[in-house]
């Protein structure tokens, strides 16, 4: 019996000679008990707390379509923000999904419409996941990459 994968592939795309697999899915955020214990502990610096939290799990068939990455870009639906991660398969989160734990990485791809709430939704953001090549940057250089502009 085989199985049937649905690859989407933007026009004109190309990654190592070959059309550039992307994927839509929803992006949900939570903590991990690794995740609280590293940031609770003042860790948020470390190389621990980058492997921890610099991280997208992804559902085992959207992972295999994907051609089964290293390392993922996350971007929102806009294509404004977007942030370079480790790519982990996994069988807990549903076709169409990925997780993040919730951290400097995954605030930055995170919907941003609070609906008057004041808190964004951590739950159900639309945004693209892709292979990449790019270098995951470290909390310290998030930072400073997005938020200090030059300071």
């Amino acid at each position: 019996m085989e199985a049937e994968l649905n690859i989407f592939y933007p026009e004109g795309a190309l990654i190592w000679g070959c059309e550039r697999m992307r994927r839509e899915v929803l992006l949900n955020t939570g903590s991990t008990i690794d995740e609280g214990r590293l940031a609770k502990g003042g860790s948020k610096l470390t190389e621990d707390y980058t492997e921890e939290c610099a991280v997208c799990e992804i559902n085992l068939e959207d992972f295999l379509a994907l051609g089964s990455p290293e390392k993922v870009k996350v971007s929102t639906e806009d294509g404004m923000w977007n942030v370079a991660v480790y790519a982990h398969p996994s069988d807990s989160v549903m076709p169409g999904h990925v997780f993040m734990p919730r951290a400097i990485w995954s605030n930055l791809v995170v919907a941003s419409e609070t609906f008057s709430t004041g808190s964004p939704l951590y739950k159900g953001s639309p945004v693209y996941v892709e292979p990449t090549e790019e270098e995951i940057l470290s909390a310290e250089e998030i930072v400073f990459k997005f938020y200090v502009r030059g300071r």
